[in-house]
């Protein structure tokens, strides 16, 4: 029988010493590759937006998630909650979170 299957020999156990450490060492890696590259930028993203939230007062020009440019005429504090005037006529009430950026005074006069 042992002309149809060659005999295998398993390797000496002694001789892949280290196999556990290159284990650790990729594990290390790809722990500091998943931290720099996707974890940290959107931490600072985030802490970004909540420092933009919190320094929203009335008067300010924003921009928010659905694309509409407008300005601050009431700060509801306690339910976060914004009203901005889209024109002189037009108020809408918006979620202080789909604010996106805080747009340079006289924007919406350019536009």
């Amino acid at each position: 029988m042992d002309f149809f299957i060659s005999s295998a020999y398993a390797q000496d156990a002694g001789g892949s010493s280290g196999g556990g450490m290159e284990l650790i060492f990729m594990l290390v890696m790809f722990a500091l590759i998943f931290y720099f590259m996707i974890y940290r930028p959107q931490a600072k993203r985030v802490k970004k937006h909540k420092e933009l939230m919190g320094s929203l007062s009335k008067g300010d020009e924003v921009l928010t998630q659905g694309g509409l440019v407008g300005k601050i005429t009431k700060v509801s504090e306690e339910q976060d909650f914004l009203v901005i005037a889209l024109t002189d006529e037009l108020e809408v009430t918006i979620q202080k979170g789909s604010v996106t950026s805080v747009l340079p005074k006289g924007t919406m006069k350019s536009l």
